[in-house]
């Protein structure tokens, strides 16, 4: 079998994956997005004293300011929630994610940690991905045609930038070691974050990425494993719900499609 039969072999995998699961896939897609938010408010009410003491002491805020930074973190975040896996106001909860998501990188100083903020900028990318698919995209006048309008819409171009900060995610695993497996990994680790990123075999390679991710998360994030007394399990724990949103990100590029700003959508026209 030669590389490209291979290759047209897998891609008529993906879409027969697509095809019996478009119904429950978008879901699905939302439920892993949030689930960091919904996890963070979990633990903002179960770790109240601890994380406004925190907030006080970092900032010298004070003991009122600091639970209202919590009671903002925890009702922002439920709230939106329950709105976007209802779907109801979407575009607004989904704003408020992202002011929750800029205000912990000031309050917890995560714009100066890389590994943190690239994670961070990866949801934002997810986030961005949920705004496009509740955008409704004008008809051509002539069906099946797409105009240059179309593909410059807002929803298209909010595609483009949720790809684009996704891949960030992948940036954060690259081991950057010398051995032979290390350097295999992160080659093909690569390859698929670009062909996502430019919108090239989109479904296939962003369908490779969430199995890779998935492995990764229950082989390196299984906190479950940890004592719930240990730092170490928060740690695991936050990286195991953050890479699941960037999963629901992911699979959101597999319902949608890459949009009109990319390779895929090029090729159309050729």
């Amino acid at each position: 079998m030669g590389h490209g039969d291979l290759m047209s072999r897998a891609e008529d995998l993906a879409d027969q994956f697509l095809r019996v699961s478009r119904r429950y896939l978008p879901h699905a897609a939302r439920l892993c997005l949030v689930s960091t938010f919904l996890e963070d408010s979990v633990r903002m009410w179960f770790q109240w004293s601890d994380q406004s003491g925190y907030i006080n002491s970092t900032w010298g805020c004070g003991g009122l300011l600091a639970n209202a930074f919590v009671l903002i973190n925890l009702l922002g975040q439920l709230g939106s929630c329950v709105l976007i896996l209802s779907r109801n106001f979407v575009e607004p909860a989904c704003c408020a994610l992202f002011g929750i998501i800029a205000l912990q990188m000031v309050a917890y100083s995560m714009l100066w940690d890389l590994r943190f903020l690239m994670r961070n900028l990866a949801l934002g990318g997810g986030l961005l991905l949920l705004l496009a698919e509740c955008r409704q995209e004008a008809r051509s006048v002539f069906a099946g045609v797409p105009s240059v309008a179309q593909r410059r819409s807002p929803k298209h171009l909010l595609q483009l930038g949720g790809r684009v900060l996704l891949i960030l995610m992948f940036m954060t695993l690259l081991h950057l070691e010398l051995s032979a497996l290390s350097v295999l990994k992160d080659l093909v680790g690569t390859a698929l974050v670009l062909l996502v990123a430019v919108g090239f075999k989109t479904k296939l390679a962003a369908l490779t990425l969430v199995a890779w991710l998935l492995c990764i998360n229950v082989t390196f994030n299984a906190f479950w494993t940890v004592p719930a007394y240990s730092a170490f399990h928060d740690f695991l724990k936050y990286d195991f719900f953050q890479t699941t949103s960037v999963i629901g990100g992911l699979l959101l590029v597999v319902a949608l499609g890459p949009g009109g700003v990319s390779v895929d959508e090029k090729k159309k026209e050729w």
